[in-house]
Order: C-alpha cells, then sequence, then structure tokens
C-alpha cells in the first residue's frame, strides 16, 4: 500500500494522527528536502468516488486559503491504490493537548482564540467554512502561533469557476447527512440540515468555553447522549472562571446560541472584540523634562492610571486572579515639554481620544479635551 513506504517524491515515514478520513504521516519531500504531512485516504474508502471525492474537496479548499494561521496545502496526488494530501508540517502539540493539562490562563487564551477567530475569517471571506473545528484540529507551534488545520469537512458555499464544484462533493449540503465530532456541532449540523458559516462560529464558542473552563461544553458518554446535549442543554456556565470579563461570557452565549437568527453572525465581529481586549487601554508619555518628583515609576503609573479610568468610565474589569492579563502591555512614548512651572510627568489618553489624564508634581488630574475641563482625581504624596 502506498500509505506504508512512498507516494510520488514522497517518502512517508511514522504515523503521526488518524481521522475518520484518513492517516497522517510525517513524510520527506526527496525533491525540496523539508519535511511535510502526508494526509494519506483510508484503504477502506480509497475505491470509494464519494469518499475520493470528498478528499480531492479539501485539497481544493485549502488550495484556496493562503493564511498565517491556516497549514499551507503543498500538493495533491493520485495513484492506482489511494490518493494523499500533502500539507506543510507543523511542529508542536495540538490544543487538545494542551487542554489534557486543565483550563489555559486568560491572556494565553485569548490570544489562542484571537489567530482562531483570524484563520476562520479568512475562510469564511471565500465562502468556505471548516465544518470540523475543534482543539485537535488547531496546532499550537513552539513559538506560540496558532494554525487551524484539516479542513477536511469544509464546504464552498459558492459556486464559480474558481472554487470548488459542490456537485461533486457529497457532503452534508444535503438534508440528513451528518459530518464533523458530536461535541463541537452546531445544533443544524447535529440533525443533518444545510449549515453555513455560523457552525463554524457554534465550534469557535465551544472551544473558546473549553479553553476557559478545562471542560468540554456539551460532553456525553455516547454519540447519541453528546447530541442530545447539543440540542436541549445549555454548558455549564458555572464552570468559567469568576473573573471572566463580562464581554466574554457575552460572546460565548451569542456564539452558543442555538437559534441561528441570533447567533453571532460574523466570525469578525468575535476578532474585534478580542482584539480589543488584548490592546492596551491606554497610551503612557513620559516627560524629557527632568521633574523634581517623579514619585512613582511608569509601570505603577500605568496601574494608577488604569483604576483612575476604570472608576470613572468603567473601562473592562481586570480578573482579579489575573490583575495585569490581557490589558498588561503599556507602551511609553517619549515627547519633549516646553520648560514650565509645574512640568507633566506623564499622561494617558483614553481609548475615544475625548480625556487625557496626567500628572504634575502636585495630583493626577483628568481634562475633557473639547472643553477643557479638568479634574483632579487624587493627589497621592510623591507626586
Amino acid at each position: 500500500m502506498l500509505a506504508r513506504h512512498r507516494i510520488a517524491h514522497y517518502q512517508l515515514h511514522e504515523l503521526i494522527g488518524t481521522g475518520g478520513m484518513g492517516e497522517v504521516y510525517r513524510a520527506t519531500d526527496t525533491k525540496l528536502g523539508r519535511d511535510v504531512a502526508v494526509k494519506v485516504l483510508h484503504a477502506a474508502f480509497a475505491n470509494d468516488r464519494d469518499r475520493r471525492s470528498r478528499f480531492k474537496q479539501e485539497a481544493r479548499a485549502l488550495a484556496a486559503l493562503n493564511h498565517p494561521h491556516i497549514a499551507a496545502v503543498y500538493g495533491f496526488e493520485e495513484a492506482s491504490d489511494g490518493c494523499a494530501l500533502v500539507l506543510e508540517f507543523i511542529e508542536g502539540p495540538t490544543l487538545a493537548d494542551r487542554l489534557r493539562r486543565g483550563p489555559i490562563p486568560a491572556t494565553e487564551a485569548l490570544r489562542i482564540a484571537c489567530q482562531i477567530a483570524d484563520a476562520l475569517e479568512a475562510a469564511h471571506e471565500k465562502d468556505i467554512i471548516h465544518r470540523d473545528l475543534k482543539p485537535a484540529n488547531i496546532k499550537i507551534t513552539p513559538a506560540g502561533a496558532v494554525k487551524v488545520l484539516d479542513f477536511g469537512l469544509a464546504k464552498a458555499l459558492a459556486e464559480d469557476a474558481g472554487r470548488v464544484d459542490i456537485s461533486e462533493v457529497p457532503t452534508g449540503t444535503r438534508q440528513g447527512v451528518i459530518l464533523g465530532t458530536a461535541a463541537y456541532m452546531s445544533p443544524e449540523q447535529a440533525t443533518g440540515q444545510s449549515v453555513d458559516k455560523r457552525t463554524d462560529i457554534w465550534a469557535f464558542g465551544c472551544v473558546l468555553y473549553e479553553m476557559f473552563s478545562g471542560r468540554c461544553s456539551f460532553a456525553g458518554e455516547s454519540v447519541p447522549e453528546t447530541i442530545a446535549a447539543v440540542l436541549g442543554r445549555d454548558p455549564d456556565w458555572s464552570a468559567l472562571p469568576a473573573a471572566m470579563p463580562e464581554n466574554i461570557r457575552r460572546l460565548l452565549r451569542r456564539c452558543l446560541e442555538r437559534d441561528m437568527k441570533r447567533r453571532l453572525h460574523h466570525i469578525a465581529d468575535a476578532r474585534i472584540e478580542l482584539d480589543e481586549l488584548l490592546s492596551p487601554p491606554v497610551v503612557l508619555i513620559r516627560s524629557r523634562s527632568k521633574a523634581r518628583t517623579w514619585g512613582i515609576s511608569a509601570a505603577a503609573g500605568a496601574i494608577l492610571l488604569l483604576a483612575a479610568f476604570g472608576a470613572y468610565f468603567g473601562l473592562r474589569r481586570i480578573p482579579k486572579d489575573n490583575p495585569a492579563g490581557p490589558f498588561a502591555n503599556v507602551t511609553e512614548r517619549q515627547i519633549t515639554n516646553n520648560p514650565i512651572e509645574n512640568p507633566i510627568n506623564f499622561a494617558a489618553i483614553s481609548p475615544d481620544g475625548k480625556y487625557v489624564a496626567y500628572s504634575d508634581a502636585t495630583a493626577l488630574r483628568l481634562r475633557l479635551i473639547d472643553t477643557g475641563e479638568t479634574r483632579v482625581l487624587s493627589a497621592p504624596g510623591g507626586l
């Protein structure tokens, strides 16, 4: 069999994964001298026209995607006894491996989720859905980059000369066909209905929930029990960290809404929400002038400003178990001030550009930029 030794100019080595449609081998591209992953269609399906056609669909769908968070496709090979997809080989564990150690810290989980959302957004822009998003199909490289794998159940939503001919592919576009992994299936997918990109959004919500809670959102001891949970039971929201920001809870509920009309419609909206959580809420500006009383370090100033803005304007809460959380990346910029009687030590601008908070030798102040109205927030000793 081709899966035992070689296909075309790819020398197959050890088995590194198995799935519902094929086996994945680490292999060597003997022409280019690089490691690749070769996914070989199961021998039992090699002569099945429908299965083989679906496997070719995977190659075409992946070839249309060129994105840093999606595993690249290098080629598709056919032989008399089977066929194989040649993929980028990615070092590192899967997200499923990582989750075996328990929940993922908030900042790390948000960074992973943001990259997954970015990958799905790129696929959805090309009218391609994954249909089998799950932790086992997400790799994390040693550098911390996310790669989404295995678009083997992807479906092209639009038909034209540049995309896949769906008429060749007997996937879940027809009533009654169920494809995917039960615990991450959307309700419409689990009942064999036609699906669209909102089915990926449901699966994304399942993955996000699992990263924060350390447990599967819809678990059962059998496939029927799991599907019953998907169709009729909410996740255990109490399993989420108590200090989780409310906007993440809201995002999860919108992703895991059974009614497709009420579910989040675009993964880009989730990506934007996650981006905002990972972005620093203020920009620090430190003066070059030598103030006689600096008082506190820039890091302490950042924390003080965040607390002041949070108290005044209800900015995002920082989890108690991780005070810095995703909001710790504060940027300092050097500026030159004209010498004045009471020089500014440091300043911060609000995200909407309406306010500036600054400290001088006497107090921490907040100014409304439009009107110039200024309020004293605090007057700590040493400032």
